[in-house]
């Protein structure tokens, strides 16, 4: 027992030597002389190296061709006045035999095309039956000729291409990125063109969508924020196709057919209702022939109408009662559409208002200042009719009085004095800032192609934008909101519990509020 207890100590004392005489080697042995393998292998544009930090004897041991890598430029020379460089963008716009509109830019840098095809076939055009655009663009891809679901899936994966598809209020959305070898470009376009113009719509898949469209539904009803919304849409566009939930309701849902989603997309998926954009390494004349390939496969038709400008709505508070701590708040009004000439001050005065997260006026005062909130924002949302400008946050429900009073007062602040010179200029430098991520990807830019010509904007829209916006002064921010943001025309919309009114007096009885709407100012 002695003999082994003395080797388990031996070998404790070899160990305990092995790692101090590992620490000694790591403590004492000099760094280095040459360059880390991360430096020899990256980008000289990628490594930050300084003289201090570069060997010199590791260099003058190198080949007579090799040069030490330059200092990047310090941050402390940019001039942050001046506006980041702005990518050049050659677009080019024509029309088809059929009267689709085409939008394309040539970008050689990747193999790669990136296609979108926007249609004015969004749930603005359900008319009766709430759903159908939603319904209609979510079976594209569910059958097609002799293909189903997996087979298309199985299509576009064995290519390398990604196929995508949406709806919104104002349009529907398809979209096709594929490599341009031949060999994957032409098959790439041929399933994209079949899935987009010639949907099978199969009954069992219809019926699959439909249910998980009821699903969701039912779920909305267990989300505050979400009843909020529906609420604020309503109340904002009565009678107006904006006014109605783009996935339907359970009554419509349940009267939708095949048949109707078939009439919806002869009707909405037309040529002459067609927007088609396209960036990527692909010339002028390919693009011509994609464009045309595309709209011959299409079904003929012209463009549908434009939505009609809705009426103007009087102010009014609804509350929708909710079990929960907290309340959800909406208030707004409409706003402009896309083609405005004020777009560019709302827009940035919507950025200092409350559209730029933590740094905005809103968040100053509702946040920081009080407590009311973790966080609360603002939205301008311009779309072909005026869309709706919306403040939303939420709290608790017994400061909801206290809330409404301070978005009311900060906004009628804002209006009447507008912002400073130093929220202007750092507005400026934000939005300046992100603008060249607007146009970093060929997915990017085809994003921003499609929203010129679903809107049929200048083809100079961004560098118009931009321009715009670097002249705007204090005053025209102020002006642009005055004339657009009339108190008389503010909605409020409230989720959660109800506060229980204070016990009056008999004398007071007849002068106070039975509801909360008739407590709202």
């Amino acid at each position: 027992m002695a003999t082994a207890h003395s080797r388990s100590t031996l070998r404790w004392l070899l160990a305990l030597l092995v790692v101090a005489a590992i620490i000694g080697i790591m403590v004492f042995k000099p760094f280095a002389k040459t360059p880390s393998a991360e430096a020899e292998t990256a980008p000289a544009g990628l490594v930050a190296t300084t003289h201090a930090a570069v060997d010199t004897d590791a260099v003058a041991q190198g080949s007579a061709d090799d040069e030490p890598l330059p200092d990047l430029e310090s941050l402390s020379s940019l001039d942050t006045d001046k506006p980041p460089a702005r990518r050049k963008l050659d677009l080019q716009h024509w029309t088809t035999e059929q009267g689709s509109r085409v939008y394309f830019m040539q970008a050689d840098e990747l193999p790669m095309l990136d296609v979108q095809v926007l249609f004015a076939g969004g749930s603005s055009r359900d008319g009766d039956q709430p759903g159908l655009a939603t319904l209609t663009n979510a079976m594209l891809n569910e059958g097609a000729g002799d293909k189903d679901a997996g087979d298309i899936a199985a299509g576009f994966e064995r290519l390398g291409a990604q196929f995508s598809n949406s709806s919104h209020r104002d349009m529907a959305l398809t979209g096709l990125r594929s490599l341009t070898a031949p060999d994957k470009l032409d098959p790439a376009l041929a399933l994209f063109a079949e899935v987009v113009s010639s949907p099978s719509f199969p009954q069992d898949a219809f019926e699959r969508l439909r249910n998980q469209l009821l699903a969701s539904l039912r779920y909305r009803l267990q989300r505050p924020a979400a009843l909020a919304s529906e609420a604020f849409w309503a109340e904002l566009y009565p009678e107006h196709p904006y006014g109605s939930l783009p996935e339907g309701t359970p009554e419509s849902l349940q009267q939708i057919t095949p048949e109707q989603l078939r009439a919806f997309h002869q009707q909405f998926y037309s040529s002459g209702n067609a927007v088609i954009a396209m960036v990527g390494a692909v010339d002028r004349q390919q693009a011509e022939r994609i464009a045309q390939r595309l709209a011959d496969a299409m079904p003929e038709g012209p463009a549908a109408d434009k939505t009609p400008v809705p009426d103007p709505v009087e102010p009014e508070h609804t509350h929708i009662a909710f079990d929960a701590q907290q309340t959800h708040i909406l208030v707004g009004q409409r706003g402009i559409s896309r083609h405005d000439p004020d777009y560019a001050a709302l827009y940035v005065g919507n950025e200092i208002l409350g559209g730029s997260g933590f740094g905005s006026r809103l968040m100053e005062e509702i946040r920081e200042k009080r407590g009311l909130s973790y966080s609360v924002s603002s939205s301008l949302i311009p779309m072909q009719a005026p869309g709706p400008f919306m403040i939303s946050m939420q709290t608790r429900a017994d400061q909801v009085d206290q809330a409404l009073e301070v978005i009311n007062n900060s906004l009628d602040e804002f209006i009447e004095k507008g912002p400073s010179e130093a929220d202007l200029q750092r507005a400026k430098r934000q939005i300046m800032g992100q603008f060249p991520l607007s146009t970093a990807s060929n997915g990017a830019i085809v994003g921003q192609l499609g929203a010129i010509g679903f809107y049929d904007l200048p083809l100079n829209h961004m560098q118009l934008f931009m321009d715009r916006i670097q002249a705007l002064s204090t005053e025209q921010i102020r002006e642009a909101f005055a004339r657009h943001l009339d108190p008389a025309g503010r909605l409020v919309v409230t989720v959660g519990p109800v506060i229980a009114e204070p016990e009056t007096d008999q004398d007071d009885t007849e002068t106070a509020p039975d509801t909360l709407e008739e407590a709202t100012p």
